[in-house]
Parts: structure tokens; sequence; C-alpha cells
């Protein structure tokens, strides 16, 4: 049939056309074998040219990466790392499998099958390149340990090429598991964390073998982007970057259906970037690292250190929790001074949410005591938001701590108004409360008496805050809990318990200054004649200086250092008796383990052996024990009876609140200076020793009825219920030439009938003390 639409000059146009395509396919071909040909002598070139001058694979061959110095406790709690990188160095064997196949996952899933290069990735990345916006890398693990350890991160082509040749050599050096191994220990992860055994710490406070499937994709989605996949400071987003790689892992065969499905879901508890370590030891950790640097200088954050101390984590959290206690309880008593600062709210959303991030940057938080902004407040409601950006809301008793501040009648600053910055903490119900940060700081200390091992170290309230550790740097008047060293000399001049001291007013000429010095007893109070004993059970000043005076300053200076005590911080006068010398809490726990071991001086120690990566021990204490009598400091007679004197004021002293704790073998005193400037408990128990300190830094009152029996005590208390659990009692016989009479103890060549007596008191007034004593041995509670 005709077609009139048919052309009939059809086939001689058609002629042209397939000409052109043919010369276009021929034209293509030709520069494919020209791109080929140029390839194979850029590969020859390369070949024969740059790679024998690569460079020698003995980073890899021989990999000693850089590790931090770590501390620990006692009972291997990590409490401390220093060091630019954080890594934990472990064998491909120890690597979970999920942890493994969640790298492949993403990273180069044709790991075991390439060479080093990865042409098939390569040709996927490209198309995926051209039909998509985003943009697919196909760099291979071998490709990423070599610009790691050899190369930068510019992008040209010269880079490339050395890459692709160094992942060549790589593959010919090492087996397949070596370059993983390498890959997984060495590649960043953010938070300082190097390798994924240490992100496993940072971000989930775990050893990487115990993650789970869902937290092992959320690792792996970290090294593409270690910030912004980060699930600290990005959760949404490293949620995202996890989804999709455990969407990959089932995809590729690694996990079954139900895996992913429970991995998916699964929820994940991140760690918080303010709580690295399961213990409370930063005073510790530091103290240590400076330790550690004096001997091993730059190598100590590079070297990988193991540090393990004689701190144990029971004993230094019971610690830890004790003076945020009595430090806090003291706040409260002495009632709220006001937000601590003020800002201006932006009217723009936009701005809002940086506004209140950046402010609440300068007031950091500390351990449940949060910054907070005020968005609207009043006596009965107070609205605010914390720097994530959730607002709360705070009422009832809430508030009653900062009643004042919400009253209408509150002047400038004092006043909580919008845009006040305050502290809030959670009760145990989870209820807001308005708080505040405390001034005054504090020390705590405890340790072994018998071979000085540190068993907890608290040097101040937060270390965040303030770094000055009190423990071994601040210098402190110790007052009254200074008594029992002048005690103790005093039993070596012939006194003992019974001797009888007169308890009066008295007025001391030629002392510093050349004025006339008139001390008195805490309370202003004089009771006239009554035994050495019961003056140190009542804490008298009177009874100390008279003591002191009849021995003789000098030579109470000259004892002291016995002790470890400086004379130089202890001048030779009558002030002595009432610890108005300077002294440290440390040397104090160490000055009162002589009386809890049996009078040996021990050494305080803090760290028990430094291992390296390997656990190769290169150094080790070897502390004196008490026991050795080169170590013996005081006769076994005067530490018996000094014991038997402090188990008195524990008994029936001003330490009587120690006996909620229901032991018989503790043994202590309390120390408070002139006008309440710093309060005091040192105490022990024949296994433990530890000394409790509260003041202000810049020394000032702490309030007229403040004192160490009431400040520091309760925290000594609330640290030996936890330490001493479970520890039996101990008491003491008394040793060889120490003899019993009438009612108590005396060195046997220095009978009733010989000690000093009568120290200062008439015959009538010692006749009248004579008759009275027993009356006053009753229990009785008193403030020092």
């Amino acid at each position: 049939m005709f077609n009139k639409n048919r052309n009939p000059d059809a086939p001689n146009a058609a002629k042209p056309a397939r000409k052109l395509l043919t010369r276009i396919a021929l034209s293509c071909a030709a520069l494919g074998v020209s791109v080929a040909l140029i390839g194979a002598l850029i590969v020859i070139l390369a070949m024969t040219l740059i790679y024998p001058k690569l460079p020698p694979m003995d980073q890899l061959t021989d990999y000693h990466p850089k590790m931090p110095l770590r501390i620990y406790t006692a009972d291997r709690v990590l409490m401390g790392e220093f060091g630019e990188e954080r890594r934990n160095l472990v064998r491909i064997s120890q690597i979970p499998d999920i942890m493994k196949k969640a790298v492949l996952a993403i990273e180069d899933d044709r790991f075991y099958q390439h060479s080093g290069v990865d042409y098939i990735g390569i040709l996927r990345a490209a198309l995926h390149n051209l039909v998509s916006r985003s943009r697919q890398g196909a760099s291979t693990i071998t490709q990423q340990v070599a610009r790691n350890f050899f190369l930068t991160s510019e992008q040209t082509f010269k880079r490339k090429l050395y890459e692709v040749l160094l992942a060549w050599k790589i593959e010919k050096t090492l087996t397949k598991d070596q370059i993983f191994e390498i890959y997984l220990n060495q590649i960043y992860l953010g938070q300082r964390a190097f390798g994924f055994a240490s992100a496993a710490q940072v971000y989930f406070g775990k050893p990487l073998q115990d993650i789970t499937l869902a937290e092992a994709a959320m690792l792996a989605g970290l090294p593409k982007a270690p910030s912004a996949n980060n699930p600290i400071t990005n959760p949404t987003r490293a949620k995202q970057r996890q989804q999709y790689i455990l969407l990959r892992m089932k995809q590729l065969g690694y996990i079954t259906d139900q895996e992913y499905e429970t991995a998916k879901n699964e929820e994940i508890k991140v760690k918080s970037s303010r709580n690295e370590f399961n213990v409370h030891a930063q005073y510790v950790a530091e103290m240590v690292r400076m330790m550690v640097y004096d001997q091993y200088k730059d190598e100590t954050y590079t070297r990988g250190l193991n540090v393990y101390t004689t701190i144990t984590q029971k004993d230094q959290e019971a610690a830890y929790q004790a003076v945020r206690r009595g430090v806090m309880d003291y706040d409260r008593r002495h009632g709220y001074r006001g937000p601590e600062g003020h800002m201006v709210i932006p009217a723009s959303k936009e701005a809002f949410a940086d506004a209140i991030e950046d402010e609440l940057a300068r007031y950091p938080d500390s351990d449940g005591i949060s910054s907070a902004v005020v968005l609207e407040a009043s006596p009965r409601l107070v609205r605010a938001v914390l720097s994530s950006g959730n607002e709360i809301s705070i009422s009832g008793s809430g508030l009653s701590f900062a009643a004042s501040a919400l009253a209408s009648s509150a002047s400038g600053n004092k006043q909580i108004k919008r845009g006040s910055i305050i502290r809030i903490a959670q009760d145990a119900s989870g209820n807001w409360n308005i708080v505040q940060m405390p001034q005054i700081e504090a020390a705590f200390v405890s340790l072994n008496p018998n071979d000085g091992a540190i068993k907890s170290l608290i040097g101040g309230f937060d270390f965040t805050q303030k770094k000055f550790n009190h423990v071994t740097q601040a210098w402190r008047q110790p007052g009254s809990s200074f008594k029992p060293f002048i005690y103790s000399a005093s039993l070596e001049k012939n006194f003992a318990p019974a001797s009888i001291i007169n308890d009066s007013p008295m007025s001391f000429s030629g002392q510093p200054g050349g004025q006339n010095w008139n001390p008195k007893n805490f309370d202003s109070r004089y009771e006239g004649p009554m035994t050495m004993r019961r003056g140190l059970m009542k804490s008298k000043n009177m009874i100390s200086i008279q003591i002191l005076n009849q021995i003789g300053a000098p030579y109470g200076q000259e004892y002291i250092t016995r002790f470890g005590f400086d004379a130089d911080k202890n001048p030779p006068y009558l002030t002595l008796a009432l610890g108005a010398g300077s002294v440290t809490p440390l040397q104090m726990a160490v000055a009162y383990s002589v009386f809890a071991n049996g009078g040996y001086k021990i050494k305080p120690y803090i760290i028990s052996y430094i291992a390296d990566s390997d656990g190769k021990i290169l150094s080790q204490a070897r502390p004196e024990r008490a026991g050795d009598e080169n170590t013996r400091v005081i006769d076994a007679r005067n530490a018996f009876i000094m014991d038997s004197l402090l188990k008195d004021v524990v008994r029936g002293g001003t330490a009587a609140r120690a006996n909620i704790l229901n032991r018989p073998d503790l043994a202590g005193k309390t120390g408070t200076t002139n006008d309440s400037y710093d309060a005091w408990f040192a105490g022990y128990q024949p296994s433990l020793v530890a000394v409790a300190w509260l003041g202000f830094d810049q020394p000032r009152n702490m309030g007229g009825r403040e004192t160490g029996s009431g400040l520091a005590l309760p925290v000594w208390i609330s640290y030996m219920q936890k330490a001493l659990s479970g520890t039996p009692v101990e008491l003491r016989s008394p040793p060889a030439g120490v003899i019993f009479e009438n009612g108590d103890y005396y060195y046997a060549e220095v009978p009733p009938g010989k000690i000093a007596t009568n120290v200062g008191v008439g015959q009538k007034e010692y006749e009248k003390m004579y008759e009275s004593e027993n009356s006053h041995l009753k229990d009785e509670i008193f403030a020092d």
C-alpha cells in the first residue's frame, strides 16, 4: 500500500547520521584508550618513581600509638585521664563482632575482598554522585589508615595518588586483620577519643566488649563526622546516622530482621560529658598527675602509663558525699544570699536560646546543682529555663529557702525576678528546689595509720570551681584539735591523766607584741581545779595553757615535730597550746596516726604502683609500716594513754555525737579557732584515721555557734559510718609499763604519788575539787 508520508530520500538522509555516531563512538573509544594509556603510564611512572620512595611501614608494623595517662583507684576504677588522645589499645580478637560488622557496613563492606583500593566501590560512588546531589566517597579502610598515618587532608590529585600507592604498600606489608585492628584503634571519634574502645567508655561508660548492637552502630557513625554525629552534643544527628547503619547491616546480611528491629528501637543512654568517671576524685587525679609528671615529664601524656592509687572507690565516694552534705547543710543554715547574676532576656525567639546558653555557660553546674534563668517569679511559683532549653517549675517547699528573695519587699540584687540567674537542685522525690553555690570550703582526708596509704581525699567542694587542694595546700590554725599533742608532751614531763590543773582565768606578760595575753575558754566559763583527762574532754583552753606553761613552750615546739609538724609554723609561745600555729589537714591525719598505731610515724602515700601500657610495673611503693621500731616517735605507753584520753572525748566530751556510731574503739578531738574561723575534727579507729576541716578561704567568722563539734564532726561521722561498715571493733590492751590505779592510767615509774599535780591550784581548791570530781563525770556534750 502506498504511504503518502514516506520520504523516498530517507535512506540517503540516515547515512550521515550513522557516520556521525560512528565517528563519536570511535572518538570515545580512542579517548578511552588514551585515558587508559595515560592512566597506565601514570601508574607505571608512579610505581617506578614514587613507590620506592614511599615511607617505611615501621609506624604500622610496630604500632605504638599515643596513650594517655590513666589513674585508677586501688580497686581498679578509672578516676582520671590526661593526654591529648584518649585511647584504649585492643587487639582485633578482643573487638566484638558487632562492632567490626557495623564499621565494615558503613565504611568498607568489601574490605576483605579488595587489595587496598576498591574499584567497584569507586565506580559505584561515581554513578551515585552523577545522579544524586549528595556526595559519596570511595576511600577504603586501608586508604584511611594511609591518610591518618602518612598524609594530610588536602584534596589534591597528588595526595590521592600517594594515598592509593600507600594503600597498596600497606596491603603488601600487613594482613587484613592487622590493618583493621590499627584502624579500629587509631580513628578519631570525637570527645578526644581515639579508637572504638575509648569511645565506648567516653560515650557509654562501659568496656567495648559490653556494648550492644545499637551502641555499636552509633559508634560506627562517628568516623565520617565526629562532631556532627556526636551523641553527646548532637543526639538527633547521631540517631539518624545510627538508624542508617543498622539498615545497611541488615541489607548486607550482617544482622537478622529481628536483631535490626530490636536495635532500631533500643533506647541508648549516653554518658554526660560532665560525669566522665564513676568516682569523684578530681583532686586526687590532679595531685597524682603532678607527681607522675615530675618523674616522666612529657612522656606522662603519651606513654600509656597506668597509675594505681591507694584510694578506694567506697572510701572516696563516702568522703565526697559527706563533704557535700556538710557544706550544703552549713549553707542552708545561713540563709539565701540572692541570685548569682542577672541578664536581659531577648524578646526574639531566635535569639532567646543562644542568649540563655551563652549566659549560663558562665555559671557551670556542680554535680546536681544546676544554673537556670528565671522566666517568671512570684512567692508561689518560679518558672526557669536550663541551658539545655528545658523549662522547669518550682513551687511549694522548693521555694522556702529563697522565700525572702521572692517577697515584693526584697531589695535590688537580692530579689529573684525575670532574668535572674539562680541555682536549682532536685530532691529525692525529683522536685526542684532553689539552692545556691556555697562560699565556704572544706577538706577531708583519710588514711591507713599502719602504713600511710591514703584512702580518700577531698580537696574542696568542687574541683571545677576551685582547684586549690585544701588537704595539702591549706595552712590553717588547728585550734583545739592540736591540744592532744601538748598533752602527749606533758606525759613525758611527769603529768598523767589524773593530774589536777586549775581551770581559771590567767594573764601572761611578755607575749608576742609585748602586750599581756588574757586567754579565755571557748564558752568563757571556768570550773576551777579538774583532772587533765576532764580538761581534754571539755576542751578547756586554760588547762592546755597551764600544761604548756609548766612544761615550757620551747619543749612543746620541739616535741610536736615528732608527729610531722613544722617547727617554724608553730612558734614556741603559749598560744601553741590553743593550736595557733599552722598545719594542713594531711599533716593532722599523719599526726593522729601516731596515736592510732601505737606510737609510730608513717609517711602518707597515694600511688601504689605505676605500670606501662603492657602491664609492666615501672615503680612500686614500699611503705614503712607501724611496728618497725626505727619509726617509733613516742613511747607505746604515751600512745596508749593518749588513746584513752581521746576515747573519752568521744565517749562524753566535745565529740560525744560520734556515739551514734556505737563503736567503743573511736577516738578523736574537735577543734574551733578564735572567732570560729576554722572548724576541725580529727579522729580515728585503729585501722583508719580521718580529718575533716571547714572554713572560708579568706578566713572570717563562720557564725558564733559554728564549732568543730557542730560543723566538722558530722562530716567525719557520715564518712566513718560507711567506711567502717563491716569492720570489727578493735580495743587495745595496756602495754608493758602502764599501771591502772585509782581509776586511771599511769606510767609505772610515775605512780599517783609522783605525778605533776595541783598546777595552779591552792590546797583548799584542790580539796574542794577532789570531793566533787566524781559529780563532774556525767555524760555531757560540750561545744568545741
